[in-house]
């Protein structure tokens, strides 16, 4: 059977994550009921899982099913998944595709609004911070990340999977009230990013040193961490697959 690639981006305000679960509703179960009449209830594979309230501009699916009209089912779960979910991209694939395994790279956003009063219109996309933040050591902090290490300081463990990973890269940016994280990497681990800002959050407000990152994230202690930063300041913004180069924002360096 074909195999289907298929982007999607959606609101996770009001999802319990992007997989499915029993008795909640979530992005996989939506995307797959509306899929049902089309492929007969085949299975899906993402590119990654995001937890509850977590958005996604760029996420990718893939299925195997009998021959579809593209065009029409596009149409159809669109029409189907509005507001909440759109798909903007469904093709037919290679047939050794796959939407996780055969990632390259993933990239993520996280936004903080640094102001005294939350913004009504941006405030289930946005993390908002009243006290002053001091951006240039959060990218000290941010830069402490980047290479590969193990993040069991970083990331809820699941099992005993291998929490080493390898950061792509790791920027904050002010523009006006607005503070932005972009981080990419091969793969994160659950909760890693979300991590890296609370704790990135507490530097800029002068509560830790930007110098004791680097041995924080060598203790692999996670009470050491700081918790985490609220999910619906992160979104997934890009996954690159094959010898596609990982899409960072221009004003993220790019190396040598």
């Amino acid at each position: 059977m074909p195999t289907y690639r298929l982007d999607l981006a959606y609101d996770g305000s009001r999802f319990h994550g992007y997989a499915r679960q029993p008795n909640v509703r979530t992005v996989q179960g939506e995307l797959e009921e509306a899929l049902e009449p089309h492929t007969g209830g085949a299975g899906t594979f993402v590119a990654g899982r995001t937890d509850k309230g977590v958005h996604a501009t760029e996420q990718v699916v893939s299925f195997c099913c009998p021959t579809l009209d593209t065009g029409y089912v596009m149409r159809s779960l669109n029409s189907r998944l509005a507001p909440e979910i759109a798909v903007h991209r469904l093709v037919e694939v290679s047939d050794d595709f796959h939407a996780r395994f055969s990632a390259t790279g993933r990239a993520y956003r996280y936004r903080i609004r640094n102001a005294e009063v939350h913004d009504p219109l941006s405030a289930a996309s946005v993390w908002t911070v009243a006290d002053p933040l001091d951006v240039d050591a959060m990218n000290v902090a941010a830069a402490a990340f980047v290479g590969e290490h193990d993040f069991a300081a970083f990331c809820r463990r699941l099992e005993d999977r291998s929490l080493i990973r390898e950061v792509f890269w790791a920027r904050w940016r002010r523009k006006g009230d607005r503070i932005d994280l972009s981080i990419g990497a091969r793969s994160f681990c659950h909760q890693m990013v979300r991590s890296i800002v609370a704790l990135c959050v507490e530097v800029g407000r002068g509560n830790i040193e930007a110098s004791d990152v680097p041995e924080i994230l060598e203790s692999l202690d996670r009470s050491r961490s700081k918790g985490v930063a609220p999910p619906h300041g992160l979104a997934l913004v890009a996954v690159a697959y094959d010898d596609e180069p990982l899409p960072r924002p221009s004003w993220v360096a790019t190396p040598p």
